[in-house]
């Protein structure tokens, strides 16, 4: 049996774990805001700085899934606790680093880190609440993520150049720590299957995997053009260097408008909440491809695309709450490996789009992509007639 958690200390949770989120998503991409701070100080290539990122996602889908199988059975709050002080180690490391080798080295343990947490974090956070209103507060927890980009990279970055790459890293440590306490003394102890989202609330393994499929295809599509915005937008929209931070600030705060707009319709209208963001992020990116040249039309179907892009990754995690066909943390590992294989695949292609097609490309391929996506909910989520019985011939009665 879950024990009875008191709604105040349910939203307490929510709080502190969405700040898990925040942290961990700052972290994942601080490298590239302090790229030409880190490049020089280690005697590295940008690219090679970069691989900090890129290697960060490979880690996490090949961790997710094999992490949730070794610990499904260890309580959430201790599972949780352990993985935010994995969590603030690894920063220190990072923060301490003397080589390359050794900042590679704690990147790939905070990477280790997430992929745990995000396997578990979905069911832990929404379990205390009734299922009714679950994707709200699957909206609540995203709105983390949704802020690291626009404010938790923007002040590392800040903090890096000001402070030196260490500070920022240093300093997540520190929240990290302070999260770990504050999940010790928010979660309860109880046995993973106990918890109220430990079972999906409509399991359907066919329509699951599609999720999977659609999420990938998806987050493909949008990371193909979203990884090299920045060519995009001076070769091809023309902005001066001085306009990217703006544009990328305005894209960031459309995310977040993004999860919260969706929050409104994820209980009551889950396919909606999926198939509304993609038709929006499809429109937005082949609009890119058409108009790209116009600045002003770019600036609009940027933000576009940060409110599809924030509205499908939170729709999607509260799809998988309830089409999780055995436990849901093995479903959100699931999950988050399609997620990072989108975001591999998706600046793998980009980068080979680039040299040869060049940047405007990048819009008509991702937004192939995302119709691609779209064309799988689209056809998953056609009402299924049943077939008629077969006439059954009268038997005669024999007398």
């Amino acid at each position: 049996m879950t024990p009875e958690v008191s709604p105040g200390r349910a939203r307490a949770a929510l709080v502190v774990l969405a700040l898990a989120a925040f942290a961990f998503i700052t972290t994942e991409l601080l490298p590239i805001g302090l790229l030409t701070v880190i490049a020089p100080d280690l005697d590295r290539s940008r690219s090679q700085v970069g691989l900090l990122v890129s290697g960060y996602a490979v880690v996490v889908v090949l961790a997710s899934v094999p992490l949730a199988r070794l610990t499904q059975r260890i309580p959430r709050r201790q599972l949780l606790g352990a993985t935010m002080v994995l969590f603030a180690v690894a920063n220190v490391a990072a923060a301490l680093a003397s080589t390359y080798a050794v900042l590679a080295g704690a990147r790939l343990v905070t990477a280790l880190a997430q992929a745990l947490f995000w396997s578990v974090a979905s069911a832990t956070v929404t379990g205390p609440f009734p299922a009714a209103v679950r994707g709200r507060v699957v909206a609540l927890f995203s709105m983390g993520a949704a802020l690291a980009p626009v404010l938790g990279v923007p002040l590392g970055t800040w903090l890096g150049q000001q402070a030196g790459w260490r500070t920022p890293f240093a300093a997540l440590a520190g929240v990290g720590l302070a999260i770990a306490v504050a999940v010790v003394a928010l979660i309860p102890s109880y046995p993973p299957d106990a918890g109220g989202a430990a079972r999906g609330t409509a399991p359907h393994a066919r329509r699951f995997t599609m999720l999977l499929v659609a999420t990938a295809l998806g987050i493909t599509g949008f990371l193909t053009l979203q990884t090299y915005v920045t060519p995009f937008l001076l070769d091809v929209s023309g902005f001066t260097a001085a306009a990217l931070a703006p544009l990328l600030f305005v894209s960031g705060v459309a995310g977040v408008a993004g999860t919260i707009t969706v929050a409104r319709t994820l209980d009551a209208h889950p396919v909606a909440s999926l198939l509304a963001p993609l038709g929006v992020g499809t429109a937005s990116l082949f609009g890119l491809y058409a108009l790209g040249s116009l600045q002003p039309a770019t600036a609009v179907l940027l933000a576009g695309i940060g409110i599809a892009y924030a509205a499908f990754g939170t729709a999607v995690q509260s799809r998988m709450l309830q089409l999780a066909p055995g436990s849901t943390d093995l479903a959100s590992a699931g999950v988050s490996t399609a997620f990072n294989v989108g975001i591999g695949v998706g600046s793998l292609l980009g980068s080979a789009l680039l040299p040869g097609p060049g940047p405007q490309s990048l819009a008509l391929v991702g937004g192939l992509l995302a119709l691609a996506a779209l064309a799988v909910l689209a056809v998953d989520a056609r009402p299924r007639t049943a077939r008629p019985a077969p006439d059954v011939p009268a038997l005669a009665h024999h007398t």
